[in-house]
């Protein structure tokens, strides 16, 4: 086994297989050289792990698949742009407190926040599609049910109470609250969330359910601008065997990687 460091904080080391030996870069990687709007930092965030399964389907669960399409990103990334800085908030199968994952990104000065998940829905094994979120007030109530699932997540946390600031996951009022949060980056966050979908269509034949906005407490603290993927269903058989194969890993996380490279352009040509 390898122990990574991310940033200058041993505490978050990361163990990985093997198999898998990716190259975690750190604080003090050779910096670009300075320039307003460039995009130095990414932070990629697959969610849930070790404790925390995510979503299941009948064949497999969510923290497997996301992590999969994370790291698959990364490697696209860092092959096609070796100066950009890569940090996981995991690279194996264990649970990270949502408080940490953003606290990871804050750290590392990241310049973009990309939370990777699946997708479920309790009611029916037909609904299919991607949908790709920024912190927001929600305008449905399947907005809200996504932000509450995930939110729920800080139930496996200790002292989530205090980490919280007494935020209850099952609240529907706490979940208003905390996204009449104004985040700073909005603007940012569209845009790239925008590009994330439209790439989906274009680059990965997938159905777009839009971009969308509702309270993710993974999102609440970042300092940069943020999103959160849902890159299909898993109670959706077909779209399950999709997200489970190498294929559709490979198509998913080049789609995010091109509008990763679209947004990023567009950014530094503003300079």
């Amino acid at each position: 086994m390898t122990t990574i460091v991310v940033g200058m904080f041993p505490l978050l080391a990361l163990t990985l297989d093997p198999v898998q030996q990716l190259p975690q870069d750190t604080i003090a990687a050779r910096q670009a050289e300075s320039a307003p709007n460039q995009i130095r930092t990414v932070v990629l965030d697959a969610g849930h792990g070790g404790k925390d399964p995510g979503c299941i389907g009948r064949r497999t669960r969510e923290s497997r698949v996301v992590l999969k399409i994370a790291l698959a990103l990364g490697r696209r990334i860092k092959a096609e742009m070796p100066s950009m800085r890569v940090i996981y908030t995991r690279a194996s199968d264990r649970f990270i407190e949502l408080s940490e994952r953003s606290a990871i990104a804050n750290r590392n000065r990241a310049d973009l926040f990309i939370s990777i998940h699946c997708n479920a829905s309790p009611s029916s094994s037909r609904v299919y599609g991607t949908e790709t979120y920024t912190m927001g007030l929600h305008k449905t109530e399947g907005n809200l049910d996504v932000a509450k699932r995930e939110n729920a997540v800080i139930l496996k946390e200790d002292n989530y109470q205090q980490t919280y600031k007494g935020f209850n996951p099952n609240s529907p009022l706490a979940h208003i609250m905390l996204a009449n949060y104004q985040h700073a980056f909005m603007g940012s966050s569209i845009n790239f969330a925008e590009k994330v979908e439209r790439s989906f269509r274009r680059n990965a034949d997938r159905t777009s359910r839009g971009v969308k906005q509702a309270g993710f407490l993974v999102l609440w603290r970042t300092t940069m601008p943020s999103v959160l993927i849902e890159t299909g269903y898993l109670t959706n058989p077909d779209e399950e065997l999709f997200l489970m194969s190498e294929d559709g890993q490979a198509e998913i996380s080049n789609a995010i990687f091109l509008a990763f490279q679209q947004y990023k352009e567009e950014i530094e040509s503003a300079n």
